[in-house]
């Protein structure tokens, strides 16, 4: 018999912020993951002292003021500021693309000479209309920077060549012609102190939480127990695959304790030559300003998704945009159901705008 008004699929940010609200409107929740914890892919575990952002670094930034006065009461953020570095054979530059960067490329000095050098070799490269990643890099930044300092991490990030991503992609990449080395144009920005889990664990308070729970599993049991379902998992996997795998990509981590307080000086170093397997190393404690005597890392590695492996990033190309668009049109026939956030939606979601789409969901819902 129906027990909840609300049945959530996920323990994640859209999820466990959906149920908050929920929760706090009165209704009977329940929310359940498979994985054995909450906060989906937002998940922290402290090693030694520090919180180990499990699924890869997640920086919280946003220019929505309702989004970070939400998530504040709930965690208070410290003041990292996300200044990742690029290291090319050994060389390192700075990311964002910034004057400290093409002054270490060109030796320019000001900023007309950088936009010179830019255009010079957008104009080598004949490129007017950018059709691909590849021209739309050049057409930003120059053939040089191009060739170091994207190319090799792009092509190992997506498993393919550049000539072959829509240019899009790299759009939202950040340049500037000033010495600001703030990789996010975000007015709030920081990492809850403590780590997102306990964050996420707020967020759940008083509401009914089962882990390690598959809903695909038997998910007829699931659906007499709700009035209404919200689905956080794979869109493709509620309805078995039955028009085909949409593609992601995944990523796995190598993670070290070493018995040295510092290894790299940053939270993120991209490696962003095509001969190092990893595409980045990231060092947990500078996002949250330690002092342990020892440090964690992580080198991350990027590779094709199978079924069985974690989906990371959605490969939003034309053919998997009409799979899911086709998969879309299934799930309006779903009564009593909404699917939502990165897998439900497929969908390369920044966290404040899966926060954003969870609270305007709620607003709708209740």
């Amino acid at each position: 018999m129906q027990k909840y008004d609300y049945l959530i699929v996920g323990a994640g940010l859209y999820g466990s912020v959906f149920a908050q609200r929920a929760k706090s409107a009165g209704k009977k929740v329940l929310v359940i993951d498979k994985r054995p914890n909450i906060a989906g892919n937002v998940y922290t575990e402290e090693i030694e002292g520090i919180e180990v952002h499990k699924y890869g670094a997640h920086i919280f930034h946003t220019n929505n003021k309702t989004v970070w006065e939400y998530v504040n009461r709930f965690a208070e953020f410290n003041r990292f500021t996300n200044s990742p570095v690029a290291n090319y054979r050994g060389e390192l530059y700075s990311l964002p693309f910034n004057m400290y960067t093409f002054n270490k490329m060109w030796g320019v000095v000001t900023p007309q000479e950088a936009m010179q050098k830019i255009e010079e070799q957008k104009k080598q490269a004949g490129i007017t209309e950018p059709a691909n990643l590849e021209e739309q890099a050049i057409s930003l930044v120059g053939t040089d920077i191009y060739e170091k300092l994207i190319k090799g991490y792009t092509e190992k990030q997506w498993g393919r060549p550049c000539r072959e991503l829509p240019a899009f992609i790299i759009k939202r990449l950040p340049v500037r012609f000033t010495f600001d080395n703030n990789y996010f144009n975000a007015l709030y920005q920081g990492i809850p102190m403590g780590g997102y889990t306990k964050m996420v664990e707020r967020m759940l308070e008083g509401v009914e939480v089962q882990l390690n729970v598959n809903y695909l599993d038997d998910r007829e049991k699931w659906q007499l127990m709700a009035e209404k379902i919200i689905y956080t998992g794979p869109i493709d996997a509620y309805f078995d695959f039955c028009l085909g795998y949409l593609e992601y990509r995944s990523v796995r981590f190598e993670t070290e304790i070493l018995d040295i307080p510092n290894f790299q000086g940053n939270a993120a170093v991209n490696y962003t030559d095509n001969e190092t397997p990893w595409t980045r190393i990231i060092e947990h404690k500078w996002f949250d300003f330690h002092d342990q005597p020892r440090t964690v890392i992580s080198r991350e590695y990027s590779s094709e998704w199978k079924p069985g492996d974690e989906p990371y990033y959605p490969v939003n190309d034309e053919k998997n945009g009409a799979l899911y668009e086709a998969y879309r049109k299934l799930s309006e026939k779903e009564e009593h159901m909404i699917f939502g956030g990165r897998l439900g939606e497929y969908k390369y979601y920044d966290m404040d705008a899966v926060i954003a789409s969870a609270l305007s969901l709620a607003e709708r819902e209740l």
